[in-house]
């Protein structure tokens, strides 16, 4: 074979990859800054929903939803609409799909995929109605950024970890969608499907979707 052809297919074989690879970020919509009921309405509204329709959460609903959740407000110092701990930022976001699971990568405002298929039934845990919602964020706590892993520590990851939940269970308010703060999930199936380590805690997860 002459070098001309082993370099073509060399640069074919990295083309490839590099497409095959970057098939597995999405880059979601920028999010709206207006919309929705005014703050007050959205908490007269936020309410518990185990109920959901069979529509799906268009990209754009998806896009802002995570964005509420953790999304960067301030690009210049890349701060959160969620408060955290020391702006430790220790709380991740994963989404849960019908045919993937991705990380939220909230910088680049993207999803990157972790795995593929359907993996709600971890969530569930025989609660049926996750796996009717078209998406479940699940919120994980890294207690590695944490100098001490002591009792106030667990206290503020967690608290931070409510606060992203109470985000979502207002934005859902706020565009009338159903959603439910849950803590049941298998958390050492989830720990391996998404490759975490000792010290990143499953805390919470909400399944989202639009009412019956």
């Amino acid at each position: 074979m002459c070098k001309e052809l082993k370099t073509l297919l060399l640069l074919g074989t990295i083309f490839l990859t590099t497409v095959s690879v970057n098939a597995q970020d999405t880059k979601l919509p920028a999010p709206d800054k207006k919309g929705g009921s005014s703050v007050m309405e959205a908490l007269w509204q936020r309410k518990t929903e185990r109920t959901f329709s069979d529509k799906k959460l268009s990209e754009k609903e998806l896009a802002n939803l995570l964005w509420a959740a953790c999304g960067v407000n301030r690009p210049e110092n890349e701060k959160r609409t969620n408060p955290t701990a020391r702006n430790l930022q220790e709380v991740t976001v994963y989404a849960f799909l019908p045919d993937r699971v991705c990380l939220y990568e909230h910088k680049t405002h993207t999803l990157k995929t972790i795995a593929k298929g359907d993996h709600r039934n971890l969530l569930a845990m025989g609660q049926n109605f996750v796996l009717q919602a078209p998406v479940t964020l699940l919120m994980v706590v890294d207690m590695a950024l944490y100098t001490k892993h002591d009792e106030v520590a667990v206290t503020m990851g967690a608290a931070d970890a409510g606060i992203v939940s109470q985000n979502i269970n207002l934005y859902c308010a706020a565009f009338g969608l159903n959603t439910v703060t849950r803590a049941t999930m298998d958390r050492a199936a989830i720990a391996k499907l998404l490759g975490l380590t000792p010290d990143q805690v499953p805390i919470l997860n909400n399944p989202v979707g639009h009412s019956k």
